[in-house]
């Protein structure tokens, strides 16, 4: 076997990371992980130090390169230039307090375990640093624009960019090369190289894409071209490399727009080859072994977890003491800064090249990465949705843009999926109402196209006999639910509206259903329909609403869908909620025209109680909770499958509400 192992053949090799890259981040986005950890384990566990099966090579040490470098230029290019200005002197005393605390604390614990001083300050640099990894869950929870939030992400680009500008010099101290002259030749050197990137670069590249015009791999190359000729030039600037691709990201900023294809191309490039193989390089650095050899290793890991966490825990409290914030808020602070990633990775490696740093560093800054990484979601859950909760405001979102989509299946009966479009059309729309079907490619799909056409052309008919304007749309595509999601893209839809599966294949149960890919896009509101008898032959809508649903972002969407829905359809409204939410719900309402209400102690006892009216022919419709929204509970999924057996005469619609989405684009804080 060892004969057999390392693998040295290039085609077998690249099969394997490419496996690796396609299967990790799916089988820990089903956990809710994120998916740079399972990179990190599957390079650990196939490296040189356990498995063997892949030998930490030139090929490997090449793309890991490319890929810490590619890190920085995307950072830097998606980082919202305008959050600084909305919060500025909240952002600036963060970030101060973020970087300074972790930087002293650290360098006197490196100093304690026995380090020089270089590499005390080098190893308190990337305690100092963090990234925005839990970002998306306060976005989810509508606390984007939360004056916490809006601390948190502007310090980190301060903090970040010290703790770089640290990593520059103490590279460079490490080599040898400072002299008596040093810091003025670095600040001369260093201003002059920052200057001629960030004023000529620009200029080069709108000079570059004017000319090109839409040629695209043209643009591609020029960007790519320019980010490591920038980082090539680092060390005439007394600099590292990394620092280079950050200011050529900072450089780009305004260049590049953030929704582009140019954009798209350069996310999907590093995200797809080069920071897969930086994680997996890194993930090979580590040696499980070391732990069981050395106390030292595990008193190293410890104090680097136990550092940063306490520093970061520090530097948000003194947040809540001078700024005034409560003590939610400065848990999500702190969540949002304790993260750690692509800087602190990229002190890892560069300590570790320049030989400040043995495996033992290395292995606790993994360590550090795995423990932060489970920390930071956790807390601005958890707080994040008591800032979320204690908010009484509620924001009017307007329909005047509303663009529907039906999204049909080819064995589906396309009237009553058309027919809800219509009632769900707010009065006075001008948009059009869009009829589309996914074939799925094959060696021939002609056949299938045709047919499409053909049900699609009827369905435009039918919307158009009741004066609704209509458009086709037909997608070839390898799945439905990336088809509709695509569409739903270019389409800029508000609603899709889908129907109802009550089966999971063995492929949905590993990476996910059709619905809960649908729902990852939370930009548009998903309704799904299961509909046994027609719904103008009903008397009654029956409204469940689970808990803090009346809280979130969606709600007066949902609520003014289902109005429009009962007034359509002169059916009486029901609203069914737990005894406690009845005062709230009334509230939130708006004068809303209901009936009656159905109560329980507890919502999991809604069902039964359901059961009893035995609404045959009715209309039951459910509040869907997004994962990870203000009323999420793992229970819910399970309860609508409860529902739909137990009522198995009743017709069913969730509304799954649109999320309100910050600027800031969520890329970013999955690979900073």
């Amino acid at each position: 076997m060892s004969e057999l192992f390392p693998i040295t053949n290039p085609v077998v090799v690249f099969a394997i990371v490419a496996s690796l890259i396609l299967i990790c981040p799916i089988l820990l986005a089903r956990y809710r992980l994120p998916g740079m950890l399972g990179l990190l384990f599957a390079g650990a566990l196939l490296g040189p130090n356990a498995l063997n099966v892949l030998a930490r090579d030139q090929s490997f040490v090449l793309f890991g390169t490319v890929g810490l470098l590619y890190i920085m230029f995307i950072a830097a290019l998606e980082i919202d230039m305008q959050q600084l200005k909305r919060s500025k002197s909240h952002t600036l005393l963060f970030g101060l307090f973020t970087f300074a605390i972790p930087q002293t604390t650290g360098t006197a614990i490196g100093l304690l375990l026995g380090f020089d001083w270089l590499a005390a300050i080098l190893l308190a640099s990337m305690f100092a640093s963090h990234t925005l990894l839990a970002y998306p869950i306060a976005s989810r929870l509508g606390i984007s624009r939360n004056p916490a939030v809006t601390t948190a992400v502007g310090g980190t680009i301060i903090t970040d960019t010290l703790a770089l500008l640290v990593l520059a010099v103490i590279a460079t101290m490490a080599k040898g090369e400072l002299s008596e002259h040093y810091w003025l030749q670095l600040g001369i050197s260093l201003s002059l190289y920052i200057l001629l990137i960030l004023v000529l670069l620009p200029r080069l590249a709108r000079w570059f894409f004017r000319s090109v015009g839409g040629d695209g791999v043209a643009e591609f190359v020029f960007v790519l071209a320019t980010v490591f000729i920038c980082a090539s030039f680092s060390h005439l600037a007394g600099a590292e490399p990394i620092i280079g691709a950050f200011l050529a990201g900072l450089a780009l900023n305004r260049i590049i727009p953030h929704n582009s294809t140019l954009m798209n191309r350069l996310q999907f490039t590093g995200e797809a080859i080069f920071i897969p193989f930086f994680l997996l390089s890194v993930g090979m650095l580590l040696d499980v072994g070391i732990f069981f050899a050395s106390a030292r290793a595990w008193v190293i890991a410890f104090a680097m977890v136990a550092t940063v966490i306490l520093t970061k825990w520090a530097a948000a409290e003194l947040c809540r003491l001078f700024l005034g914030y409560s003590k939610p808020q400065a848990r999500v602070v702190f969540g949002l800064s304790v993260a750690q990633a692509a800087a602190t990775l990229a002190a890892t490696m560069v300590g570790y090249e320049i030989g400040l740093f043995d495996e033992a560093v290395v292995n606790g800054a993994i360590l550090m990465i795995l423990v932060t990484c489970f920390l930071a979601p956790w807390l601005v859950d958890r707080y994040g949705r008591k800032i979320a909760l204690s908010s009484q405001q509620q924001t009017e979102e307007s329909l005047a843009e509303q663009r529907i989509m039906v999204a049909l299946a080819p064995q589906q009966q396309m009237e009553p999926f058309l027919q809800l479009a219509k009632w769900l059309r707010a009065p006075g729309a001008r948009q059009p109402v869009y009829a589309m079907t996914v074939v799925e490619e094959q060696r021939d799909h002609s056949l299938p196209l045709q047919q499409a056409a053909g049900r699609l052309e009827q369905a435009v008919s039918y919307l158009a006999a009741a004066n609704i304007p209509a458009q086709a749309k037909t997608r070839l595509d390898l799945n439905i639910s990336d088809g509709i999601l695509r569409s739903r893209r270019e389409l800029n839809a508000t609603e899709v509206i889908v129907g109802w599966s009550e089966h999971s294949s063995t492929a949905e149960l590993l990476f996910g259903s059709m619905l809960s890919r649908l729902l990852a896009d939370p930009g548009y509101t998903l309704l799904v329909k299961r509909q046994l008898s027609p719904l103008q032959h009903g008397q009654r809508l029956f409204w469940l609403i689970p808990p803090n649903a009346e809280k979130e972002a969606g709600f007066t969407e949902a609520r003014e869908l289902v109005q429009r829905l009962a007034q359509q359809l002169s059916l009486t409204v029901q609203l069914c909620c737990q005894d406690n939410q009845v005062a709230a719900i009334k509230a939130a309402l708006n004068k809303a025209n209901i009936s009656g209400y159905i109560t329980a102690p507890q919502y999991q006892l809604l069902p039964d109680q359901l059961h009893k009216l035995a609404p045959t022919g009715d209309l039951l419709v459910l509040y869907g909770v997004r994962q990870g929204g203000l009323a999420w509970d793992a229970d819910l999924p399970r309860l609508q499958q409860r529902l739909s057996q137990a009522l198995p005469h009743t017709n069913l619609l969730v509304i799954y509400p649109a999320e309100r989405q910050d600027p800031i684009v969520t890329a970013t804080v999955a690979i900073a």
